[in-house]
Parts: structure tokens; sequence; C-alpha cells
């Protein structure tokens, strides 16, 4: 796992600055504190900063060919290098590292851009061909990594592993985006392909460009999921599941460090250290974070998990009231992010790298699986608005959720405001206002006439229009599924892990996240993943015999921060300055008299707004370091 950085002259035909490569590159130093390594050819110059895992006598980037003629800078994993190893030595080429990087540079030459159909794992990477005079800039299809790219008023593209590089060159442009705001406070997240900035983009998930002098960016798709060809049948799941999953961890499993896992006592984090169990000859390396206050503490569920499987467990207690992170926060993940489980994320990542390098994870269960419960009630809903003629529907809906009070205080049933809206929307409309930090009509009290005027009417659920447009499926489930693949997967939880674990110079690996098993388990039938009211139902049928049954059927958790209690007591005085700071008040996105209500109806109690304001704290943290 590794940062990566270059500067590349489309139209402009000033010598690569070395120095200024090298300032841009380590302000990554964090995602590799064990080397550095650059390569400047004219047009070109790459820069890489290594945490050294795989090949660490010989694995220095950047990596070349024979005859020196391609180099590639590279972040990631390539988990099937060995046997791409065999077929290109068959094929002629020679090898003279370990390395898996090295694999991407023979690929290249050998099969082109069609070289990523062959790559199983996680990467970014930058690819200088210098016979072709061609850049070749790729991220792997689900988007574990991160590349951020740019071009100055010079006609230089700038790339990073990371925003804050970008950031680093003086020719970069700053001006924020005109939608940042209502983008932001609907997903909690920048989606992709944009960034906080106007200028700089995202290489979106499964895209890459292919670069020369003068040539346009024009990123392009080289993997999409697939409408599965069949439904797979109930017992051909249960069958293949934990072989195909216990293959996905087998091959993670390899490293030349000390390697672990993540366990949280949920199901996905149990499955995996499981599985792991049954492939390792030693002990397991596990650990977990738990909270002084039960309520937010699942530590009894991983403590039972570790004595199953006679792990090597590390436990930290930490309060649910450390929240000196925050301002740590907003500097490592560069633009506004809201998820406020980011913070025990990077408390967990802290403690595994006091004793591995590498980690695995069970991200992606709940997408793959439909383990969210707002997945179960989109599809209750969907029912109803499929029995339900559009035109009495959204004119009887959307008059109840006009008058239902928005009731947090009362019991989950009776919160239906949301349900309301939902059900006077389309099956996308109704998805994207489940998913928003702040509903529509929220964002539009929050922000100024002036703001909104600006947008000209542009909102944030474009974007998941856009994909919904592109959906290999009409079957309700998976179509929700794939717009959080597309939106929420790399958008919130592979960026919340990847600069939480790198600021730690942490690797983290996700078997659930395989794109080949990825694709299988998206041919599971709707109908098994969700039955009645239990989300992940195949999956958990499936670990029956490898996870509790009291792990496998509780309640989900999830990590847990008590926001409210710190607004009303100990961040009070902090929430309300940087809330009210004069960066704020003057950035033109905000109604003052609205910041100023939600504060004092939530301090005084009447309301709950933890959420939303802590999306705002976020967000002005990262409007007072412009």
């Amino acid at each position: 796992m590794c940062g990566i950085s270059g500067i590349f002259n489309l139209s402009s035909r000033q010598p690569i600055d070395t120095q200024l490569l090298q300032r841009i590159n380590r302000e990554q130093s964090h995602r590799g504190p064990d080397d550095e390594g650059y390569f400047i050819d004219g047009f070109v110059g790459l820069g890489h900063r290594r945490l050294s895992i795989i090949d660490l006598g010989t694995g220095q980037q950047p990596m070349f060919n024979e005859d020196g003629s391609v180099c590639v800078v590279f972040n990631g994993e390539i988990y099937n290098f060995s046997e791409l190893v065999i077929e290109l030595t068959e094929l002629g080429h020679r090898f003279a590292t370990l390395s898996d990087t090295e694999v991407i540079v023979h690929a290249w030459e050998q099969w082109g851009v069609q070289c990523l159909e062959r790559f199983r794992g996680m990467f970014a990477f930058a690819l200088w061909d210098s016979n072709q005079k061609q850049l070749f800039l790729a991220r792997d299809r689900i988007g574990k990594k991160p590349l951020y790219y740019t071009v100055t008023r010079h006609g230089q593209l700038v790339f990073g592993s990371e925003l804050k590089v970008l950031l680093a060159h003086p020719d970069v442009n700053r001006t924020l985006r005109t939608e940042l705001a209502e983008e932001f406070f609907m997903y909690g997240y920048v989606p992709d392909p944009h960034s906080a900035y106007k200028d700089v983009s995202k290489l979106p998930a499964g895209h890459y460009l292919l670069l020369t002098p003068d040539s346009a960016l024009k990123p392009t798709a080289y993997w999409d999921f697939t409408s599965p060809a069949v439904t797979l049948p109930w017992e051909t799941v249960q069958i293949e599941l934990i072989e195909r999953l216990t293959e996905a961890v087998r091959i993670r499993l390899l490293a030349d460090v000390p390697l672990g896992a993540f366990l949280s006592g949920g199901v996905d984090s149990s499955a995996i250290t499981a599985l792991m169990a049954g492939i390792q000859d030693s002990p397991v390396n596990t650990c977990a974070i738990g909270f002084q206050e039960r309520d937010y503490d699942e530590t009894e569920y991983a403590d039972q998990i570790a004595a199953r499987y006679h792990t090597n467990h590390t436990r930290q207690i930490v309060s649910s009231n450390d929240f000196a992170l925050i301002d740590t926060l907003s500097h490592v993940y560069d633009e506004p992010f809201a998820d406020s489980s980011a913070l025990p994320t990077y408390q967990v990542c802290q403690l595994a790298r006091q004793s591995v390098k590498v980690a695995l994870s069970g991200d992606g269960g709940d997408e793959i699986f439909a383990g969210y419960r707002r997945q179960r009630m989109h599809l209750a809903e969907q029912r109803l608005r499929d029995k339900i003629p559009a035109g009495l529907r959204k004119p009887l809906f959307g008059q109840l959720a006009q008058f239902y009070p928005k009731a947090d205080w009362a019991p989950k049933p009776l919160r239906a405001k949301t349900t309301l809206q939902s059900l006077a929307m389309d099956a996308v409309e109704a998805y994207a206002n489940t998913m928003s930090k702040l509903r529509q009509g929220e964002r539009a009290k929050l922000f100024s006439a002036s703001y909104q005027r600006q947008l000209a009417g542009y909102s944030g659920l474009e974007i998941m229009k856009t994909h919904a447009k592109a959906a290999p499926t009409d079957d309700p489930l998976k179509l929700i599924q794939y717009l959080d693949m597309k939106t929420w997967l790399p958008g919130d939880i592979l960026t919340k892990v990847d600069r939480a674990s790198m600021a730690n110079s942490l690797e983290v690996r996700a078997p659930l996240l395989d794109h080949v098993f990825m694709e299988w388990a998206f041919s599971i039938s709707s109908a098994d993943n969700i039955r009645g009211t239990e989300g992940k139902y195949a999956f958990k049928k499936a670990l029956e015999p490898y996870v509790d049954h009291n792990i496998l059927y509780r309640p989900k958790m999830g990590f847990s921060i008590p926001l409210a209690d710190w607004f009303r007591g100990p961040l009070r005085r902090e929430l309300s300055s940087n809330l009210l700071s004069e960066n704020m008040l003057d950035s033109g996105f905000f109604c003052a008299d609205t910041l100023k209500t939600m504060l004092a109806e939530h301090t005084s109690g009447r309301s709950n707004h933890a959420d939303a304001l802590w999306s705002l704290l976020m967000f002005a943290k990262f409007i007072n370091r412009q």
C-alpha cells in the first residue's frame, strides 16, 4: 500500500520541476513511510511513497520493464500476480523482482489497456510508456484506492492519491465547486467524479485515462456490473458461498509483514476472522475497540469470536466522549466528510497498527447481501408504490409528508415523515431521499437565497439518476444495491477506511469486495438476500456453521458515537464557534438564521439535529481551513 503522485505536460512545455514533485509527493508520506522514489522523463514526472508489504528487498518504485521504456508507480495489491507472472514469463517477459508491481509493466506491454481485465485486486497506478509517449492512469473496479487529478492553468496534469498532494502544487485552482454544499449535505461526502474543488476530479472506480501530450481528458470505463444471466438456486448459494469467500480471503493473506483482521463483533468481520482461522496455521491477530458506555460497545461479541477461534486478540476500551480527533479527521479527509464513524475507524486503525501492517476487514457485506435497514424499508415502500397509481400516490403522500412533524424524539415506528416523502416519489428519488443526510426541504431551509439562485435548480439527485440509467437491472433490490455500490460504497465506506488506515500507515484488504466474488453474489436472488424482515439472509444461513447464532441474528449496531450529547455538552461551544464563524457566514452557502435556530433547538433539547450538526461541523472545519 502506497501513495502515488505525478505531473504530466499536456500542453505545457515547461520542464518538470523535480523539487516541486518531491514536495507534493511528501504531503502523503503517511501513506508510505518506508521509502520514496521518483522518475522524470521530459513530459512526465512520477512520484511514489512506499509502505513495504510484499518483496521488501527489491520492490522499490518506480518500477520498470526490461529496457526501462515502461515505468509505473502503484498503490494497492494485485492478488493474482503469481499466476500472471507465469503467463507473462511463458510469453517471453523477464522479471527482476518478486513484487506484484512488476506485473503491471509487463501486462501493459503484452495487452495494453486490456491488462486491467487481468488484474484482481485493489489499485490506482500511473504508467508511462516512453516509446508511445503515453501516460496510463487507472483505478480499480470498486474504488478501493483513490486517484485525484486536475489540469493547471499552465497545461500540466497533476495527480495524486490524496487531495493534499494536488493542493500543494502552487498552480492548482482552489476555487470551490458551486454544487459542493448541495451534494455534500445530501450525501454526506463529495460523490465521484467530483471533489470539493471546481477543477479537481476523482477518477471514477472502474475507469482509466490514456493520455498523450495535447490529448483531451476522457475517463473511460472498463468494468461495471452486468445483468445476472441466471439467478442462483438456493442450494448453489449455500454450497458455493463459503467456498468462494474463502478463496477471496486466501489470496489476501500474502504478505511479508505481520497481518491481522479487524474484529468488531458484527457478522462480516466475524465471518472474515472465522475463514482466516481455517486457512492459517498460526492464530489470527485480531483487534477491536470498545466504549465505556454499553450502548455503544460490541466487544463482548468480538471476544466471543476471538475465543472460539483462539485468536491473538487485542482490545482497547475508549471513552465515547473522546472527541479529540475531530480536528485530525478534518485534515485526514481533505474535503468535507460527514460519516461520524470515521472517528472510531481511525481509532481501530491506530490500534491495529501497533501489532500488524496489514488488516483484513469485513467491508462490503451490507452492500452485497442487503444488510441495511434502509434497503428493507425501501422494498416495503416499493410494494406500496407499485399498488397505488402515481397520480394518486404523489399528491396524497406528498400532502401527508408536508404536515407530518419531524419527530426525532419519537420511537422509530412513529418517525414517518421520511417514509411519507418517499411514498410520493419514484423509486430512485425515494432511495435518494432515504440516503440523504438532509432532505431536499431541509437543504432549502439551510441554504441562503443567493446560493439557491446559483444552483439554478440543480440537485444532487442528478448523480443518483445518472447511475440509475446505467443500472443493469430493474429488480427493485438490485437497483438500490447497484446505486449503493456506485455512490455510498466508494464515496463513504471506502473513503473512510482508506484515509483512516493510510493516515496510520496501515493497509486494509476487503475480501468481500473481491470483484469476482461480487459478480457471483450479484446473481443471488433478492428473495434470498431479504426474507421477511431479515437482511443478509443467504449470507447468514451459509455462515451458521462458522459464526454463533446470537451474533448472526442480533440487531445491527455499527460504530456509533453520542453526537447529540456532545453537542449539548462538551462540544457545545466549539460547535457554535465553528458554525457561526466569519468564514462560514461569508461563504454564501448558508442562511445564518437557520444555523442559529438549529443550534438553539438542539442545545435546548427541543429537537435532535445531531446528524445535521455533525455534517455542518465537518463542513465548517473544511471552510475554516481554506
